[in-house]
């Protein structure tokens, strides 16, 4: 079992920049695959980036360019720093950690981009 806690989420401006963590338990951290999602108003899903265990990263076009991915293996710790926010970013965010064929889910962040 790993546990997955993501945190960072809040309310931004237009524009702004957030920057979301996610923590992962277990000792293996550094080979797991770590993808961040999320959930909009309308609760269509999105994967919106990855980074897998040899650092290889992929994006959803609606965020490349402008939310790059990140890992800290020490710190057992993904980043996702949100910039040049748009309203369409609103969502709630799940950090997923992949393990085999397993996905552990986080609880969520919400994240607001409102004026």
């Amino acid at each position: 079992q790993v546990q997955v806690v993501e945190s960072g989420g809040g309310l931004v401006q237009p524009g702004e920049s957030l920057r979301l963590s996610c923590t992962a338990s277990g000792s293996a951290f550094s080979i797991y695959t770590m993808n961040w999602y999320r959930q909009g108003p309308d609760k269509k899903s999105e994967l919106v980036a990855g980074i897998n265990g040899g650092g290889s990263t992929h994006y959803a076009d609606a965020v490349k360019g402008r939310f790059p991915i990140s890992r800290d293996n020490a710190k057992n710790t993904v980043y996702i720093q949100m910039d040049s926010m748009k309203s369409e970013d609103t969502a709630v965010y799940y950090c997923v950690c992949r393990l085999g064929w397993i996905d552990y889910w986080g609880q969520g962040t919400q994240v607001t981009v409102s004026s």
